[in-house]
């Protein structure tokens, strides 16, 4: 069996060569019993499980065979993607995992999320997602038509790309007093969010940063549970 973790693939019809690069990565994997771990940013941009494409449909029948073939996948929603929900996972039997989740693999236990919630010092971030997680909220934008929430996405997609420019990267990071209670009661924490792929030594502890998607490649975690006691390294994904 082969854990396999990515994060931040940003997928969409602009950049072909990001779902081609997806789509090459399910063929590789798909005879090797894997556990495909998402976590967060799948789509640069979710609108809603209505959605439809032709692009998006190649996506889901190669997701269809991937699942065919033995292997599951397994998705925590991002800051880009936090309404995508079980209607498009149910597709092809994906599970869809908590902000934050858990995972023992051998003697190690692994704590799971996109990242984005270890940013605290980015507070008007936190005020804005907490506004936009809301369960009533998201339930209301749900029920919009595609076209406007189309261009909501649109909206917000831009007003993050303005803020990110006038924002420090220091308070678009993780803070290392939110990293440190992350670990307290696990032995690894994977993540990413911050698009700053680098394995991090906590305390004796791992935290290991998957990259996000660029055009020809990507920084991905392979686990294989005979050697999950093994020092981690992260894997160049090319395509």
């Amino acid at each position: 069996m082969t854990y396999l973790f990515i994060a931040d693939l940003h997928l969409s019809p602009e950049h072909p060569r990001l779902v081609r690069g997806f789509l090459a990565l399910l063929e590789s994997y798909k005879n090797k019993n894997t556990q495909l771990y998402i976590l967060g940013d799948w789509f640069n941009a979710w609108i809603g499980d209505d959605y439809t494409a032709p692009w998006l449909d190649e996506v889901i029948n190669a997701l269809k065979q991937f699942n065919q073939a033995g292997n599951q996948v397994y998705f925590q929603v991002g800051n880009r993607d936090f309404a995508l929900g079980k209607r498009f996972l149910n597709q092809f039997n994906g599970i869809l995992l908590p902000d934050v989740d858990t995972l023992k693999i051998g003697n190690i236990q692994i704590r799971l999320e996109h990242g984005d919630l270890l940013c605290t010092d980015d507070v008007s971030y936190q005020k804005f997602r907490k506004i936009i997680r809301n369960p009533l909220l998201l339930g209301f934008l749900k029920r919009l038509p595609l076209s406007f929430r189309q261009k909501l996405a649109n909206g917000f997609r831009k007003k993050s790309a303005e803020t990110k420019q006038v924002k420090s990267y220091e308070i678009m990071d993780v803070n290392p007093h939110a990293v440190e209670q992350s670990l307290q009661s696990v032995d690894l924490l994977i993540h990413g969010h911050t698009h700053r792929p680098y394995i991090h030594d906590v305390h004796g502890k791992p935290r290991i940063v998957l990259g996000d998607w660029r055009e020809h490649e990507a920084q991905i975690l392979e686990i294989d549970p005979e050697h999950i006691n093994q020092t981690f390294e992260l894997k160049i994904w090319q395509y």
